[in-house]
């Protein structure tokens, strides 16, 4: 029985040696050696020496800092609010803030396209009531816009992380400060920002993960004025076809990321430990500071969630033919850029999305499993370094080193696995973790076997964990968008692939069906957002 179980942990670990290592692997010797098998460092040399692939890493690294800084700049006074403070609506709102997290970015660009585009919406009401000939509001292809999306993305995620570990403080740190006369800014500046520095460092590095290796969203919304290494990746191989160049680009990314995912998961450690006992802080706002910061806060959260979206829905039903939108996805008219009906990508994210689900939950709950055991704690960051590794990384190192799987049906769900496998991982094993010792024992004195305590024990505890890992993983699958867009066939095309097609055309009939395909994949990732918060128990799950 022992070999056996050992032969099962030995699952993931395969899976991740295979579908990850070996194509990263590939990556570097495609990056380090030429065609005849020598050393060759001309990738690196042209990164090193050429002052376009420097900008690029600077503006990389800059405008992951500005956005970091930016989220950060929002979350932290909005923890304040949401920890501090009571209100109607609050848990509504931070679930309805989160939303955005878990939409693709081909969406998301969609969204702020119908919002604030050159024919969006406020634009559109702008020019009526000022009887303007052109648009007011010129944001499309600017950094501008760029950093509002990161923020939208971000701000929640950074929200939760700085809110949840605020809650677990004792407040009476606080009262012992102003008992002292420590008040106003320099309480923030002498008491509370230094005893959330670590969860607004772990929050602050995961936005900066985030931001650094940002694809659709620079992609769609900066256009060609801007590149990251990520959106870079993606010109070198499939536009240029400078492959060794790519593959340096790949290497510089993977090492960054690899290294700031080893200190994140350290200081993720220490940020969501055991849940403690809370001492009940809310209250109602006193002041009209804490009932303005109140408003603001709601305001900022509605404005910055409920525009974009709400645009995307009301362009979808009235640009064009309106319904027809819709209609006109089941059919694929001569010259056009698709291979199959844009509706075929429905069905085939979500067939992908179902077989990433199965692969992603056995191999998320048997990962989880092995990294409860002491000696296997250390494969924690490894198991966590997809989530870091660019997407587009990923699928330019599938088509370096399984290029003849392309063809395969199933190579689409195991890029999405690898994904979402983090997810998983990191919604189940707290769970697995917070179930005492005691309980397996007094089952296995009481004659049960192995495969009974998980059964009869673990499963029923961590059933809700693993619901959410689920649900998790076919979201992410339905949304994914990078490694799709290397490694999808032409004809079984995903959503995101889909809506990134027809936003590339030109025309009304191809923008109002990429507005109807996004509607459709973020009712989707709503509903499944909304299973994840049913299903979700507070303070449970780590990012």
């Amino acid at each position: 029985m022992r070999v056996l179980r050992g032969g099962l942990y030995l699952i993931p670990v395969a899976f991740l040696v295979l579908f990850f290592v070996y194509p990263l692997a590939e990556i570097f010797r495609v990056s380090l050696t030429d065609t005849d098998g020598m050393l060759d460092l001309s990738g690196f040399n042209d990164i090193l020496t050429r002052p376009y692939y420097r900008e690029t890493l600077w503006f990389t690294v800059w405008q992951a800092l500005v956005s970091t800084a930016l989220t950060l700049a929002l979350a932290v006074p909005g923890a304040y609010v949401f920890v501090r403070l009571r209100f109607p609506g609050k848990s509504l709102l931070m679930a309805l803030g989160t939303l955005p997290f878990v939409l693709p970015t081909v969406v998301v660009a969609a969204a702020f396209d119908a919002l604030i585009g050159t024919r969006g919406l406020l634009n559109q009401a702008l020019m009526g009531i000022f009887n303007l000939d052109g648009a007011p509001i010129q944001l499309e292809r600017t950094l501008a816009l760029i950093l509002i999306a990161h923020v939208f993305y971000n701000v929640a995620v950074a929200l939760r992380m700085i809110a949840g570990y605020w809650g677990n403080q004792s407040p009476r740190l606080e009262e012992a400060a102003r008992i002292l006369g420590v008040t106003g800014w320099a309480l923030w500046w002498r008491v509370r920002l230094p005893m959330l520095r670590p969860a607004l460092t772990a929050a602050a590095l995961l936005v900066f993960i985030f931001t650094f290796t940002s694809f659709g969203v620079v992609l769609i919304l900066g256009g060609p004025r801007f590149s990251t290494l990520e959106v870079e990746i993606y010109r070198q191989t499939l536009i240029i076809f400078d492959l060794p160049t790519a593959a340096a680009l790949s290497m510089v990314q993977l090492v960054t990321t690899t290294a700031m995912m080893v200190v994140y998961t350290r200081l993720q450690a220490g940020v969501s430990g055991p849940i403690a006992a809370r001492e009940q802080v809310e209250r109602a706002p006193r002041t009209g500071g804490e009932r303005l910061a109140v408003v603001v806060t709601v305001g900022v959260m509605l404005i910055l969630v409920i525009a974009p979206l709400g645009a995307l829905v009301v362009r979808a039903f009235t640009t064009g033919g309106g319904i027809e939108n819709f209609t006109r996805l089941s059919t694929n008219p001569r010259g056009s850029i698709l291979f199959v009906p844009p509706l075929v990508a429905v069905w085939n994210s979500l067939a992908f999305a179902g077989a990433t689900t199965f692969f992603a939950v056995i191999l998320g709950v048997l990962t989880a499993t092995l990294l409860t055991r002491p000696w296997a704690r250390w494969l924690d960051a490894a198991f966590m370094l997809p989530l870091a590794t660019s997407a587009v990384t990923l699928g330019f190192g599938y088509l370096v080193a399984l290029s003849s799987l392309r063809s395969a049906w199933l190579l689409v769900p195991i890029a999405h696995t690898l994904v979402a496998l983090p997810f998983v991982v990191r919604n189940v094993l707290p769970a697995l973790r917070a179930i005492p010792r005691n309980l397996s024992e007094a089952a296995r004195v009481l004659g049960e076997t192995p495969s009974g305590i998980w059964r009869r024990v673990t499963l029923p505890i961590v059933g809700r964990a693993v619901a959410v890992g689920a649900t998790f993983a076919f979201t992410v699958s339905m949304g994914e968008f990078g490694a799709s867009l290397f490694i999808a066939r032409p004809d079984t095309p995903t959503m995101p692939v889909v809506i990134f097609r027809l936003l590339g055309q030109p025309g009304v009939s191809n923008y109002g069906q990429a507005l109807a395909m996004s509607v459709i994949l973020m009712g989707v990732c709503a509903l499944g957002f909304l299973v994840i918060e049913r299903l979700r128990v507070a303070g449970s799950g780590e990012f």
